[in-house]
């Protein structure tokens, strides 16, 4: 609701200042072609989303989740030890880590509210620490393929849209790791 608050006034204040300063014809093509690019950018972006959700599926029905679960296992048994026997849960978290990996944030999300609304039932009403993980992990995550990135690149005209590649997973590998260690910290501060 808020940001229907900001935007209403966005508009608003630049309707009044158009009107100030006579550029109504300005700020009607640029809400024509903000407009045209928003619609060109949302159907490139569909276009990629499928192909990587696609593929995200062809990986699970080919069993490449679970191998890549299985290999994903050490490390998120140590990020989540209060799960590291619930397969269910673990399963979940490996198919958002998977789904981030390939850069495919809105395949991650519900694999990751489906995830943390499991962890919930073990503690209602509280956010347990491997829950705060969970929120850390897959807000700062790591990105082998920034294919959402890339779908806007491309739909901007870049010519090599992954040529942003060592800074993405530098960058992603800074972030998970601080965030990783902020969430532990936390957690060894407040104790459960």
């Amino acid at each position: 609701m808020t940001m229907a608050y900001i935007w209403t006034a966005m508009m608003l204040i630049s309707v009044i200042f158009a009107g100030i300063t006579g550029n109504y014809e300005t700020l009607t093509s640029a809400s024509v072609e903000g407009a045209e690019s928003a619609v060109t950018l949302c159907i490139s972006m569909a276009g990629m989303l499928c192909l990587w959700m696609g593929v995200m599926e062809i990986m699970k029905e080919s069993g490449l989740v679970d191998r890549i679960s299985s290999m994903l296992y050490p490390v998120l048994r140590l990020l989540y030890p209060d799960f590291a026997k619930d397969k269910e849960v673990m399963g979940n978290i490996s198919a958002n880590v998977s789904a981030n990996l390939l850069g495919l944030g809105n395949a991650a999300t519900p694999l990751g509210l489906e995830a943390a609304r499991k962890m919930s039932k073990k503690s209602p009403g509280v956010a347990s620490n491997s829950l705060c993980m969970l929120v850390v992990c897959n807000t700062a995550s790591i990105q082998l393929i920034p294919s959402t990135i890339a779908g806007v690149r491309m739909a901007q005209g870049c010519g090599n849209p992954f040529d942003i590649l060592p800074a993405v997973w530098l960058a992603s590998l800074i972030s998970v790791s601080v965030g990783i260690c902020a969430a532990k910290c936390f957690a060894k501060l407040w104790g459960d």
